[in-house]
């Protein structure tokens, strides 16, 4: 990659931030147009080893992507610049819905975010499906899919997530092998393997020792959304029963206000991992824009460590069958996860009723079949809350 300045960075990060619609893969695509076709900052080959990489890791893919090539631009300063960039105007605006969210309690505001759960049910019924047909394509990874959602389905609780995907892993790496490796690429971000090794120690000793400041409210409120980043395998749409966990075990956020939130979060561009702002804002150990603050830190840092303990070492890593097959194995677990997070919180909190029921239908379809933007689902949702709320007693 060239070399720039943070402020460049910045400049094209930030527009990306206000105009990039659609989730993960569409932002991939939004980001080889403009940094290998339009900007030249990477090559096919790059951009493709890249995206690799940062789907294989925990953590929110887009924005790893998004880390990588600012710190490939511009050094570190211009990895934060892109980050900061790409995630201020969705973090904003999930900032300023907790604070109006609060204020949604007559008969019309809890229209509004049932119909915003609605929405949600939608979004992750369409992940679950896509996630299938693309890491699910045979018996194996089927099956491994099926059994990750009956662990979760026992009782879901952070050690399970962790047990299902390990288990995942080790049935990738029993089951999953084939004669066929791709030629990874090369990928060169300049970053030695000190600097690797370093990043990877902090990642693990935060994960370590986070968990003994529990007693205090912006520790425990960090470690949460700490946790949350560095377990997350497979895009976006899987941190939700993590988060889930996170907030509502403790009691920290409401069912109804977690749903209201995931579904507003579908509302505005950039990734959807700025979904901890939201929760953070309103979650009660902290509260405000301050709570908001420290869990976005929490969410988003996790996946830069380890990225930027992984690039040093990825192309020898990349190479090995055992690794790539124990990846299938790890993708299919977590197909299996999200799909039990779609029955149970998901379903069970927000379909009790025929409308119910025909508005998520009708906005799966619309996401699935006609692949209308989410934000046209989001508005959808939203009227339809308000149409039950003036025709449906008790909503």
């Amino acid at each position: 990659m060239g070399r720039g300045s943070p402020l460049e960075v910045l400049r094209v990060f930030l527009r990306l931030g206000l105009t990039s619609f659609g989730g993960p893969i569409a932002h991939l695509g939004y980001f080889r147009e403009e940094f290998v076709v339009r900007r030249r900052w990477a090559d096919d080959a790059s951009f493709t080893d890249l995206v690799a990489l940062c789907q294989f890791l925990p953590g929110p893919a887009s924005s790893q992507v998004v880390f990588a090539l600012g710190l490939g631009r511009a050094g570190w300063a211009g990895g934060a610049a892109a980050w900061i960039g790409f995630t201020l105007p969705s973090a904003a605006a999930l900032f300023l819905f907790a604070y109006g969210a609060a204020t949604l309690n007559g008969r019309w505001g809890i229209g509004l975010l049932h119909g915003l759960k609605l929405v949600a049910v939608a979004i992750v019924a369409q992940a679950v499906w896509g996630m299938a047909r693309a890491l699910c394509p045979d018996r194996q990874r089927a099956g491994t899919a099926l059994a990750g959602a009956l662990i979760i389905l026992g009782g879901f609780s952070s050690l399970n997530q962790v047990a299902t995907i390990l288990l995942g892993g080790l049935a990738g790496f029993l089951f999953c092998r084939t004669a066929e490796r791709p030629d990874p690429g090369t990928l060169t971000i300049g970053l030695s393997k000190r600097a690797g090794i370093v990043a990877l120690a902090l990642f693990a000793v935060l994960l370590v020792l986070l968990p003994l400041g529990a007693a205090h409210p912006p520790l425990a409120l960090f470690n949460a959304f700490y946790r949350s980043g560095a377990l997350v395998f497979g895009g976006g749409h899987v941190v939700l029963p993590l988060l889930r966990e996170a907030v509502g075990a403790p009691g920290w956020v409401t069912n109804d206000a977690f749903l209201a939130g995931y579904g507003a979060a579908q509302a505005v561009p950039g990734p959807l991992f700025t979904f901890a702002a939201y929760l953070g804002t309103v979650a009660s150990p902290v509260r405000g824009l301050v709570g908001g603050c420290i869990a976005l830190l929490g969410i988003f840092l996790p996946g830069v460590l380890i990225l930027a303990g992984t690039l040093p070492f990825w192309d020898w890593f990349r190479r090995k069958g055992w690794a790539q097959a124990s990846m299938r194995g790890v993708n299919a677990a977590v197909v299996g996860l999200l799909g039990a997070a779609l029955f149970d919180p998901v379903w069970t909190s927000t379909v009790h009723r025929h409308a119910d029921f025909a508005v998520a239908l009708a906005c799966f379809v619309l996401l699935a079949a006609w692949r209308v933007a989410p934000i046209f689902i989001v508005a959808l949702g939203a009227l339809s809350g308000l149409a039950m709320a003036a025709c449906v007693p008790n909503i």
